[in-house]
C-alpha cells in the first residue's frame, strides 16, 4: 500500500469516475422529473408562504399522480447503472489486479499471469455481486415490513418493532459484506488462474478452507481500520456541522462534502490494501508436509519409517549379527 500507492490511486480513480457518472445522471433524472410536474399558481402560492402545513399541502398537490412514472424512470435508470457498473468493475478489477500480480514474486502456488483479461469471467462474477445487493434491498424492504407487522395490533410496540427493524436490517446487510468480499476474492483467481465464473468460485472456497487463518486475519484488521476511518469521519463531521451556525451554509457543507470524500477515499484505499494482502497469502507456499515418523532402536540412531534404503550402503559389508560371537571365540 505504501510501496504502490499507484494501485491504489488506480483503485480510486476507477470508482469514483462510476459515483460521478451515478451522481450525474441522478441529478439530471431529478430535474427532469421536476421539470414535467405541473405547477398552478394556487400552489405556488401555498409553496411562497413557507408554513409547513400549507407547503405539504401544495406539495401532496403537485406529487399527486406523479410516482409511478418516478419508479419506473428509477427502474430504468438502475438496470442501467447496474449494466454499466458490471462492465466497468471488471476493467478496473482486471487492471489493479493485474498490476498486483506482477509486483509480487511468482511461486509455485501460482501459474504465470494470463495475458487474457477473462472479462467474460469477471462480468459473471460481477452480476452475481449486484444479484447479491438487489436481495440485500429487498431484504431490508422485508425487515421494514415485519417492523409494521409487529407494531400492529391494540398494543402496538414501536421500540421492539424498531429494534427488530435494526436486527434484521444488520444481518442483511453482514451477510452482504461476506458475499461481496467472497466474490471479490474469486475474481482474483479468474485474473490469476484464467478460471470461469463458477471455477473460480470453487476455487476461492478451496482457498478459503486452506488459509482460513490467515484470510480471517485479513479480513479483521482491514475491517477494523474501516470502522476505524468511519468513526474518525463521522466525529470530524460533527464538528463541521456544530460550526454550521457560526460559518456560512456553502463552506459547512463543503467542508461535509470533503470529509465524505476524503473517508471515501480512505476505503477505497483499504479495499485495495485487503486484495493485496490475499494476493500476498495466495502468493505464499503451502504449509509444509508433516515430517515422517520416526522409530528409535534400542539407544542407536532414529529410522524413518517406510524411508528407502540409500544405494550408498555397501550390501556386503559385515554388520554386528554377523561378527563371530566372542563368548565362542574367546578373546583376540
Amino acid at each position: 500500500m505504501l510501496r504502490r500507492p499507484s494501485i491504489g490511486a488506480g483503485e480510486i480513480a476507477w470508482r469514483w469516475s462510476f459515483g460521478a457518472a451515478v451522481a450525474a445522471l441522478l441529478g439530471l433524472s431529478l430535474l427532469e422529473y421536476l421539470d414535467t410536474l405541473p405547477v398552478t399558481r394556487a400552489e405556488l402560492l401555498l409553496l411562497k408562504t413557507r408554513q409547513t402545513a400549507l407547503v405539504a399541502r401544495a406539495l401532496q398537490q403537485v406529487l399527486a399522480g406523479s410516482g409511478f412514472r418516478l419508479v419506473e424512470s428509477l427502474i430504468v435508470l438502475g438496470v442501467t447503472l447496474a449494466v454499466g457498473w458490471i462492465v466497468l468493475a471488471a476493467l478496473g478489477r482486471a487492471a489493479t489486479l493485474k498490476a498486483l500480480l506482477a509486483y509480487f514474486p511468482a511461486k509455485d502456488r501460482l501459474p504465470s499471469i494470463s495475458d487474457r483479461l477473462h472479462l467474460r469471467s469477471l462480468f459473471g462474477l460481477n452480476l452475481f455481486r449486484v444479484g447479491v445487493t438487489v436481495a440485500a434491498f429487498i431484504g431490508s424492504f422485508a425487515a421494514l415490513l415485519a417492523e409494521g407487522f409487529v407494531s400492529q395490533g391494540a398494543s402496538p410496540s414501536p421500540g421492539i418493532a424498531f429494534l427488530l427493524f435494526v436486527v434484521l436490517t444488520t444481518l442483511v446487510w453482514l451477510a452482504w459484506a461476506v458475499l461481496n468480499g467472497f466474490l471479490t476474492l474469486a475474481s482474483l483467481f479468474v485474473v490469476a488462474d484464467g478460471q470461469d465464473t463458477f471455477g473460480a468460485a470453487a476455487a476461492a472456497v478451496d482457498f478459503c478452507c486452506e488459509r482460513a487463518g490467515p484470510i480471517f486475519a485479513v479480513g479483521t484488521w482491514f475491517g477494523l481500520s474501516h470502522l476505524a476511518a468511519f468513526f474518525l469521519a463521522s466525529i470530524v463531521a460533527g464538528v463541521v456541522l456544530g460550526f454550521a451556525g457560526i460559518l456560512p451554509p456553502g463552506l459547512s457543507l463543503l467542508g461535509i462534502l470533503f470529509v465524505t470524500l476524503l473517508y471515501l477515499a480512505v476505503a477505497d484505499y483499504l479495499s485495495i490494501g485487503r486484495l493485496a494482502a490475499y494476493v500476498a497469502i495466495l502468493r505464499w507456499p503451502a504449509a509444509p508436509a508433516p515430517a515422517q515418523d520416526t522409530e528409535r532402536i534400542g539407544g542407536g540412531p532414529s529410522f524413518t519409517i517406510g524411508a528407502p534404503v540409500s544405494a550408498a550402503v555397501d550390501a556386503t559389508e559385515l554388520i554386528l549379527s554377523d561378527l563371530p560371537n566372542p563368548a565362542q571365540t574367546g578373546p583376540y
